[in-house]
């Protein structure tokens, strides 16, 4: 059954995979007049965060209560570690191996803005998320920071005016043009594949076309992430694991792998801020509204979250080392103007320390649990500070 598990949980990135090409054709087009860097931390953000949203909503409502919002935070805030670690590191490992250039140039106001933006929200999950009862009042709050953060940059966007850049983009649409062309004659082939664009898209691309093609990855992406909770909780069960081990792990870089292929195809057209802002705007998103919205909607129809003293305890480490992890990895982004092959080793040595971490806590090794002990130690300091307990 282990085997049978983590090939489910192996073919349901592949299937999250294969829709989140629909999910950035039909984005780039509904985002087509927003500004760089903006399009990258909302429309895209916000479309390739979706698995995380499914995820968080089917570990709550499939699972229940206390194991459920294990999962669902270990998800969004797994994802949020995978998307600030991994995507920038891939992201310059892609474009160095590619020729394209050796460092890469991110606007240090992009870096500032959504990299502050995010560690704010981290800090509020922090303060907010104490004790051991959770209320539709807390996803609120998490839906309204999001709301507030997407107000900001919409409405500070500039007009996005790059004539060689759109004339590189439109070079890339020809392309790909002929690519459908070729494969819209097998519909069946598309369908086995999962190559949506094709199916939905005929002819010239259109607002309504866009919408409908972006709402059919996300039945498939939200079914491939059904699949993936009950996987999860498989796997966990044959193992002898709580399923928060299994979310923060494997379910959180299941769901990020449309982040990934959203900010590397960006940045091999030369979009290196809406490579980075895609990242970092996603796990926004995953922190205030994928956690949010599923919290807020589960217990307006079930009544408060109770959570077991084993679940307070794991989120809230997650909650700490989920900031401190972001705080190392912003200095790595804005401590030098160029990121290169440097930076992307440090990025991804922090992830594999992470996933060692978690791995050590989940067998219960001796020194993983005193770097536990030390992060409840941060959590019992904080709690001092929650002034509404």
């Amino acid at each position: 059954m282990i085997i049978i598990s983590t090939l489910l949980i192996a073919l349901c990135c592949i299937i999250i995979w294969r829709a989140s090409d629909g999910f950035e054709a039909a984005s780039e087009f509904l985002g087509r007049n927003l500004s760089e860097g903006v399009r990258g931390a909302t429309i895209n953000a916000i479309g390739s965060s979706m698995p995380e949203l499914f995820t968080t909503m089917f570990f709550l409502f499939v699972l229940k209560n206390r194991d459920g919002f294990a999962g669902g935070i270990g998800t969004t805030a797994g994802s949020a570690i995978f998307n600030g670690m991994i995507i920038p590191a891939v992201v310059i490992l892609v474009v160095i191996f590619k020729g394209m250039t050796k460092e890469v140039v991110v606007s240090r106001k992009v870096l500032l803005r959504d990299g502050i933006s995010l560690l704010i929200c981290e800090f509020v999950l922090i303060f907010l998320l104490g004790g051991n009862t959770l209320t539709w009042v807390h996803g609120l709050i998490l839906m309204s920071l999001y709301a507030i953060y997407a107000t900001y940059m919409l409405t500070s966007m500039k007009s996005n005016i790059n004539v060689e850049g759109n004339s590189e983009e439109a070079d890339i649409d020809e392309e790909e043009d002929e690519d459908q062309k070729q494969n819209s004659g097998n519909i069946l082939l598309n369908l086995v594949t999962l190559n949506l664009e094709p199916i939905f898209i005929k002819g010239e691309i259109n607002t309504t076309k866009a919408w409908t093609l972006l709402c059919a990855a996300m039945l498939v992406i939200g079914s491939a992430c059904l699949l993936l909770v009950k996987s999860c909780e498989w796997l966990g069960d044959d193992l002898g694991i709580p399923i928060y081990f299994i979310a923060v792990i494997l379910a959180s870089a299941a769901t990020s792998v449309p982040d990934t292929i959203l900010s590397m195809k960006d940045a091999q057209k030369g979009n290196y801020d809406d490579a980075v802002s895609n990242a970092l705007g996603s796990n926004i998103f995953d922190v205030c509204f994928a956690l949010g919205f599923p919290l807020f909607l589960f217990t307006v129809i079930y009544g408060p979250i109770t959570m077991s003293p084993e679940t307070v305890v794991n989120v809230s480490e997650l909650r700490i080392l989920l900031f401190i992890l972001t705080l190392i990895a912003f200095f790595i982004y804005i401590g030098r103007r160029k990121m290169g092959g440097v930076s992307a080793f440090l990025l991804l040595l922090i992830y594999v320390v992470f996933t060692l971490y978690i791995l050590g806590r989940s067998m219960n090794v001796d020194s993983a649990n005193e770097v536990s002990i030390w992060l409840n130690q941060i959590n019992q300091y904080v709690d001092g500070f929650r002034f509404w307990k």
